[in-house]
Order: C-alpha cells, then structure tokens, then sequence
C-alpha cells in the first residue's frame, strides 16, 4: 500500500492512540543467519529507528517498547554487557535526533540498582526531552510488569502507614496512580514479534483491555509493513471494554 493509500485509509479508521511492542526474536534472526546473537541486537535497534519513523508518519501519539526485561540480567554476562553498549550508544547518537524531531522519551522500570552512566544517560533522555509533544517513546528498561505493581504497592501501604492514605481509598483508579507512568494511557494495541504468544511480564496491568496480535517476523526485520499490518488487524476488532457495545479506549 503507498503512502498516500494507507493515510486516505487511516483517516477514515481508527489508528491506535498508543502501540506498545514487544520487540522478540533478535538472537533467533543471528542463529538462522549464523550469525552472533549480539548482531541480532545491532539490527534490533536498526527496527526501532524504523518503528519510530514509522509511528510518528502514521499517527501514533505514544509508542512503548520493551527494550530490556528485568530478567533479561539473568542472560550471560557477555551478552548483557553488549546490551548495555547498545543502549549507550543509541541514546548518544539518537538522542539529538529524536529530540529534533519533537519525540519525547519516557522510562519505565526499576532504577535502583543501575549503573551510574546508565541511570545518568535514562535522566538526560528525560530531561532534554520533557516538553516534545509529537510523539512519546516510552522505553520499558529493567522492567517486569510484576515488579511494577509490587512498587505501586508498596508506594500505596508507605502512604497508609504514613497516616495519609485510607486503605478503603485504594481503587483501581488510585491504584493505577502508583504505577511507574500513571499520566499515560493504557496501550491500545500490544504487538509481539517472533511468533511468540505470550506477554512475558509486559504492562500486565495496562494491558488488560489491550488488542493483541502476535506476528511472525523476529524483531529485526519488522518495518513500517509489519506495523501498518498489526494497526490493519486492530482495526477489525470490536472493543468493548467489557461492555456490549463496541467503543474506542478515548
């Protein structure tokens, strides 16, 4: 579909608000081409500069990436140490230019812990860009869905403990205000990468009225096609939020 096709096509349907990805499949990519698995990873980030592109020409506000799970420490410590010196170098050499664009950059996920450059390299990302409104990138860094309730938990009992917070005003709405994000809306569409069916610890609370389609491409060769595919296939679903009458998550 050209370019002009698919913007008559999306502005007569909905686009998704906010896309969040779980970007699977790097190291399967290197192994099927013989490959390192850390090559898997530099052609990664090579589709994450692509999937920004893309989201920003196709209308997406907020697009959420899973760039590092809080179990992915567990990997060795080779592949890790890659990872990290990926991470370095995109937000060095990115960041002008996703500043330039008007793109925002969230973090998500624990920062406790984290190397003093990492955690100063994340706070620059923040800072430069707090006031872009084109398009906001959230990067799920050390993150586990499960771990981030754990921290709104106990955020939440600090506060009843503290005397400042009733336990009987703990709703699903406060609660949600206690998440690592709680300004953003919950993804609209979730995409997984590489076959795979599952959310392995992803936005579990976000996501429980997300669209979900899996796809089969590993991670480095999705593109602007893959992703006008999966916004093709939320436009076919019926969201209902639970109720009997189809609405959109606005």
């Amino acid at each position: 579909m050209s370019d002009a096709e698919y913007q008559q096509s999306a502005a007569s349907t909905e686009v998704p608000h906010h896309v969040a990805i779980i970007m699977d499949g790097n190291g399967r990519w290197a192994s099927a081409r013989g490959m390192p698995r850390v090559e898997g990873h530099r052609r990664g980030v090579e589709a994450v500069r692509r999937t920004i592109r893309a989201a920003g020409d196709l209308g997406i506000k907020i697009i959420t990436i899973f760039s590092f799970s809080a179990e992915n420490w567990s990997r060795p410590a080779s592949e890790v140490g890659e990872l990290m010196g990926l991470l370095r170098r995109f937000i060095r050499n990115d960041l002008a230019q996703l500043h330039e664009s008007g793109v925002r950059v969230r973090i998500i996920g624990e920062r406790e812990g984290l190397e003093p450059d990492i955690a100063r390299l994340l706070t620059e990302a923040e800072e430069l860009t707090r006031n872009n409104t084109n398009l906001t990138l959230v990067v799920a860094f050390n993150y586990g869905a499960r771990q981030e309730i754990v921290r709104a938990a106990r955020r939440a009992a600090q506060l009843v403990a503290d005397g400042k917070l009733k336990p009987d005003d703990i709703t699903l709405d406060s609660f949600a205000g206690f998440l690592d994000a709680p300004d953003l809306p919950d993804p609209d569409l979730i995409i997984r990468t590489s076959g795979e069916q599952r959310l392995s610890n992803f936005l579990l609370w976000q996501s429980a009225y997300s669209e979900l389609v899996f796809v089969p491409t590993y991670w480095p060769d999705f593109d602007r096609a893959a992703l006008e595919a999966a916004i093709d296939s939320f436009r076919q679903r019926e969201r209902r939020f639970g109720g009997l009458v189809a609405r959109t998550a606005s």
